[in-house]
């Protein structure tokens, strides 16, 4: 070959190695990290997220955020995941896993600096967030699922600096009763939870309906509005004639025998009805289509229908009711009808709905949430999403944590002093750990206007003093007993953020190359046309942020470290 360059990648690829591509991910990372921190805690700031058409979110909770947030870049997508995992293991503390997440890559930049290897700092990370765990165990409270204070005091702490905190205590109330309602021996399934937005009216005047809620009006006006002590027939075949399943032609000669055709196709509408009168139905609950004629004859037999209906609420009303969903309506048989006390339709903020209620088992229910707006009800409704979680979360695990930051206070002093049994230079990754862990109560108190170093300072004097349960009172800026306050988290919200930060972390520092078929960070920081460096380089590194719409104007993110 002699002196002849050997070409491996297209000219269209880019190529970033060592400390820079470290640097360039870290950097993403913190992006990431930075554009949600300010939203933690009770007096979090929110955000409004404006899409490419013009719909406008605004919310301060981290998921919703980075889900709306158009991010590209790969690294910064890591940490977007770490918030994704939280949500769908917890429901809760997606935030929380954020900024611990963007603060241990910070630390981790000042040890690459100083030539410590990104292998050692992972295994240090590792063995951090493996003790932090321990920690955590040891120092948590257990709580009986009878417990409602309690539950109801997990429920409020989730829902607080979020639009729902108005009326936080009887949306805890709330929760809690729809929790229990549908736990049974296989644990809790929150889809088994209905919610429905109705704008209109102020949040106080959400409730819960012990029963099924389904957006549906009855298929003729010729039907009851209301039946009382009701059969409930629940099909997911449709009440029609079946179509042939070949092609066929029928040559008819005589009128006669077009309308023998029609007659013929009325029996068996008039037989698929006389099946459910025999069978002792009142209402009926299809998964698929009515027919008009058939609509005609459940009229006349008092019967009320609704056609269309999800299957996930015709799997709630089996729950509700008893019944048992019939595929073939030819099987049916009374053993097959769920009961009613009350099945009804009424009018919620201007739309028709069918109320089922009055159930011997309410294995299934509805929350009713109102606000004053749109966007009000679409933020009490993840306030509501959040506490679901965490109530379900802490009836499974059975353990919280104060919160406050007291965990986090805890966390930091215990792991400095393992961090004095760790051998070489891990000792040094542990300890950035420790460090990077008080960001919790340090943001906690910049979000509230408080003095962070004053604060800190008051919480580990308060810790070193055996008050674990400690934390921070954002609102009157006091160090106080969380416990006795009410202000509980579970313990799988803690464990987790710390899992899913460390490992998001790990990976991000273990990468020291990256090669991408095209510009790394998907668009331009606007100075390329020029002929300027791409956004994908070690300085910008975030120039695909810019479609948030509102955001398109931040250049690569680079700014807001």
């Amino acid at each position: 070959m002699g002196n002849q360059p050997l070409i491996v990648l297209s000219d269209d690829s880019q190529r970033t190695s060592g400390k820079d591509a470290q640097s360039m991910n870290i950097t993403a990372g913190q992006a990431v990290a930075e554009a949600v921190r300010t939203t933690l805690g009770p007096k979090g700031m929110d955000k409004m997220l404006v899409s490419d058409a013009g719909d406008v979110v605004v919310t301060n909770d981290g998921v919703t955020i980075l889900k709306e947030m158009d991010i590209e870049h790969p690294a910064a997508n890591m940490i977007v995941e770490v918030a994704e995992t939280q949500e769908d293991e917890v429901g809760d503390g997606t935030t929380t896993a954020v900024v611990e997440a963007g603060e241990l890559l910070e630390e981790a930049e000042e040890l690459l600096d100083q030539d410590i290897h990104a292998t050692t700092l992972a295994q240090g990370y590792r063995e951090a967030a493996e003790e932090a765990k321990n920690i955590l165990e040891d120092v948590a409270i257990d709580v009986d699922a009878e417990d409602t204070e309690t539950l109801e005091q997990i429920a409020a702490t989730a829902m607080t600096g979020k639009g729902a905190e108005s009326a936080r205590d009887l949306l805890a109330e709330l929760v809690v009763s729809a929790v229990t309602a549908v736990s049974d021996d296989e644990g809790v399934d929150t889809d088994n939870v209905k919610v429905e937005k109705a704008v209109g009216g102020s949040v106080e005047e959400s409730e819960l309906v012990e029963g099924v809620i389904i957006d549906k009006e009855r298929v003729h006006d010729n039907m009851p509005y209301f039946k009382e002590d009701a059969d409930v027939a629940l099909l997911d075949s449709a009440i029609e004639v079946k179509e042939t399943e070949i092609d066929a032609e029928v040559n008819v000669t005589d009128p006669d025998q077009l309308q023998q055709f029609l007659d013929q196709e009325e029996e068996q509408l008039q037989e698929m009805v006389d099946q459910l009168v025999d069978v002792g139905a009142d209402v009926v609950f299809c998964q698929n289509g009515i027919d008009d004629m058939a609509q005609h004859y459940l009229a006349e037999n008092g019967i009320l229908a609704v056609r269309r209906a999800k299957s996930s609420d015709m799997s709630r009303l089996a729950r509700a009711t008893g019944g048992r969903v019939v595929s073939n309506l030819d099987d049916i048989t009374a053993e097959d009808l769920g009961y009613a006390g009350s099945v009804a339709e009424r009018d919620i903020a201007g739309d028709q709905r069918i109320f089922v209620e009055e159930v011997d088992d309410a294995k299934a229910v509805t929350l009713i949430l109102r606000g004053g707006t749109e966007h009000v009800v679409d933020e009490v409704e993840r306030a509501i999403d959040d506490s679901l979680g965490v109530v379900r979360t802490t009836l499974e695990d059975g353990k919280v944590l104060p919160g406050g930051g007291a965990p986090e206070t805890e966390l930091s002093l215990g792991l400095r002093d393992y961090a004095d049994s760790v051998g070489g230079r891990e000792q040094l990754a542990v300890e950035a750990f420790a460090d990077a862990i008080d960001v919790i109560p340090r943001t906690l108190a910049e979000n509230a206007g408080l003095d962070p170093i004053d604060s800190l300072v008051d919480l580990r004097s308060k810790h070193d003093g055996g008050e674990t349960t400690t934390g921070l009172d954002a609102y009157t800026g006091e160090v106080v007993d969380m416990e006795e306050d009410g202000v509980v988290e579970p313990l799988r919200v803690k464990t987790q953020a710390i899992e899913s930060a460390t490992e998001a972390a790990v990976m991000i520092l273990r990468i020291d190359d990256v090669i991408a078929a095209g510009d790394l960070a998907g668009g331009q920081t606007g100075d390329d046309d020029d002929g300027g460096p791409p956004a994908g380089g070690p300085g910008g590194g975030m120039g695909g942020m810019g479609g948030m719409g509102g955001m398109g104007g931040m250049g690569g993110m680079g700014g807001m470290m």
